[in-house]
């Protein structure tokens, strides 16, 4: 947020939701585009978080959580990556599905692998933001079948 004001609790959610989406899109931009963490991250920070485009204004993400997700994504991509595929099936690999989708894997995946949020609200945030890329599909369900999966993995004390 530009202003000093204090965040509400209602705002605090809705700037890591924002947060979650913008990690999705960023990953898959840096993935797409083969561009540098750092240079995906500066741009978001810069031109997409509360950004005004054509009259539409951007959300206003956390920051913090934003670059949180990025960094832990890139750095356990490996990790992240095998427990999806371990969560998908086996004629499945990660590497043949949707790029959104494996954005979306790697970002959720990060979160999970954070452990400072619990599952089940990362699965929930996950799920609306495939809805977001997805609102006609059946991609929801699937997302939040293969995360449930990982988190039970990643997390099993959580559940």
């Amino acid at each position: 947020m530009t202003s000093d004001a204090p965040v509400s609790g209602n705002q605090k959610r809705k700037m890591k939701s924002a947060a979650r989406l913008y990690a999705v899109q960023a990953l898959f931009q840096m993935e797409a585009a083969q561009q540098s963490t750092t240079s995906v991250v500066r741009e978001f920070l810069d031109h997409r978080f509360g950004a005004t485009y054509d009259g539409d204004e951007m959300a206003e993400g956390d920051a913090d959580l934003f670059r949180d997700l990025i960094e832990q994504a890139v750095n356990h991509q490996a990790k992240i990556d095998q427990m999806t595929d371990r969560a998908l099936v086996a004629k499945w690999p990660i590497d043949r599905i949707d790029p959104t989708l494996r954005a979306l894997f790697r970002a959720s995946g990060a979160e999970i692998v954070l452990a400072q949020t619990p599952p089940k609200v990362v699965i929930s945030e996950f799920v609306d933001v495939a809805r977001a890329f997805f609102p006609e599909g059946r991609e929801p369900k699937f997302v939040n079948a293969v995360l449930d999966h990982m988190a039970r993995e990643a997390r099993p004390e959580a559940f």
